[in-house]
């Protein structure tokens, strides 16, 4: 049910204000009439009124003491003052103290019916922006990433501890398992979220387009270069910055983005006028930079600004018990988006997408769940709905791992030597995340490396 727009009329002149009510309802606007102001006060309390147009002097309780207690009691109430003595001193009090506007009698209707027209549609503008920033805190709110698992709940601890600071943090984790949305959330829970956000794809760009895409560019610096144009460091300043896969930045350019983390300086391609930024970076990527710093790859110096917090996001196959509520999360949102009644999924449908290894991860995941929506003729999705290209044999059978009987009849040595390979399978090379899956420090993971000829 729509919102029913209620103004509320205080005088004690009675035909004034009902000559005001008047006016106000042949435009289309519900009144109701006080002729006191206690009884003003009352009916604010009960009727709770959008906005409230008030005579300043009456003799028991006075417009301010209304304004005060409008303002009190309903933060977004829009009141105006009205008076047939005009005084300047008066007038400035009432607005430092939230009136909308401060009219004089006798009152102009045409003016009247402007000022409330205004003061509705500024009330209408901040309804509007808290629904946007609702809908924003549930997309990119702690809530909006989905997951009950263990390592998810440590994520959560992650978010909530760097969201409040202007830390840099490195996102690490396989394609499709939600990097960017994580990056996402630590900027719109953080003191720069009203600022902009700048995603920017490393792996996306040359060397020189990366640059400009960086810094910006002034005309005529390259081919092509036919305007002034400021880059993703300039248009987020004040906000954060996202390097996304980070790993792909050549190494010319990784020079150029240490010197920016240390003097927070940024120059356009073509320029030598520096100019200062203030920004945070969140960086994010699918390989192993420790490994690629020991192959000289990545520059150790910027890996370690880097990784002042990193953050390592599981992929899916990691927390199976994540997938049905994504499942569910994700039927949802398509049958709202194509306007469908979808109930949920066959029992059987749930238990093969719940048993496949997913290695696109959630934005496979997610992609699958689309499909099944679009194609489905039935309220509960089935196997006859999954993508065509699904092996349904494949997808129902798990990885299988490693056991205590396939390393029976080996050495010690090439059982350790075994495992270590098999975890740096499982977290796609991954060092760091592997020495953790070891229970290992990550000096100790090298030296086994070495020692067992992994490299």
């Amino acid at each position: 049910m729509s919102h029913v727009i209620t103004l509320l009329v205080i005088d004690d002149d009675p035909a004034h204000a009902e000559a005001v009510a008047e006016s106000l309802e042949k435009v289309g606007h519900k009144c109701l009439v006080a002729t006191s102001g206690r009884q003003g006060l009352q009916m604010l309390e009960d009727q709770s009124p959008d906005v409230v147009i008030t005579d300043m002097r009456m003799p028991d309780v006075d417009g301010m003491d209304i304004l005060r207690a409008a303002k009190k009691q309903l933060p977004d109430v829009e009141v105006l003052l009205v008076t047939a003595f005009a005084d300047v001193k008066d007038a400035v009090t009432a607005m430092q103290e939230g009136a909308a506007t401060y009219l004089t009698k006798p009152v102009n209707i045409a003016e009247l019916r402007t000022v409330v027209d205004k003061a509705l549609q500024k009330q209408k503008l901040a309804r509007t922006n808290v629904e946007l920033r609702q809908q924003l805190d549930e997309k990119f709110g702690f809530a909006g990433i989905i997951g009950n698992n263990p390592k998810m709940k440590r994520i959560f601890d992650q978010l909530k501890s760097v969201s409040a600071t202007s830390a840099t943090v490195l996102i690490c984790g396989e394609s499709g398992t939600g990097k960017e949305l994580i990056a996402k959330a630590i900027h719109h829970n953080s003191p720069r979220r009203n600022a902009a956000f700048a995603p920017i794809n490393c792996a996306a760009l040359t060397e020189t387009l990366l640059e400009s895409e960086f810094f910006g560019h002034e005309k005529g610096s390259f081919t092509g270069a036919t305007a002034m144009r400021k880059g993703r460091f300039e248009y987020a300043n004040g906000g954060t910055v996202f390097l996304d896969e980070i790993a792909s930045m050549p190494l010319a350019t990784q020079a150029k983005l240490l010197r920016v983390l240390e003097s927070r300086e940024i120059t356009r391609v073509g320029s030598n006028v520096p100019i200062q930024v203030d920004v945070r970076i969140l960086t994010s990527t699918n390989q192993d930079l420790m490994a690629m710093v020991e192959r000289n790859e990545f520059r150790r110096d910027l890996y370690f600004r880097l990784k002042v917090v990193t953050i390592n996001v599981p992929p899916l196959r990691e927390r199976r018990d994540d997938i049905p509520l994504l499942m569910d999360a994700f039927i949802r949102e398509f049958s709202q988006a194509h306007q469908k009644r979808i109930t949920g999924l066959s029992p059987r449908a749930r238990a093969i997408l719940t048993k496949y290894d997913w290695p696109g991860n959630v934005r496979e995941l997610r992609n699958w769940v689309e499909s099944m929506v679009v194609v489905t003729k039935d309220e509960l999705l089935d196997v006859d709905d999954l993508p065509e290209h699904v092996d349904l044999e494949e997808a129902a059978a798990p990885t299988p791992t490693a056991g205590p009987q396939l390393l029976a009849g080996i050495s010690l040595a090439e059982a350790e030597k075994e495992l270590i390979k098999n975890t740096l399978a499982m977290v796609n090379g991954n060092r760091e995340e592997a020495a953790k899956v070891l229970g290992i420090g990550e000096r100790t993971l090298y030296r086994k490396i070495d020692k067992y000829g992994l490299r």
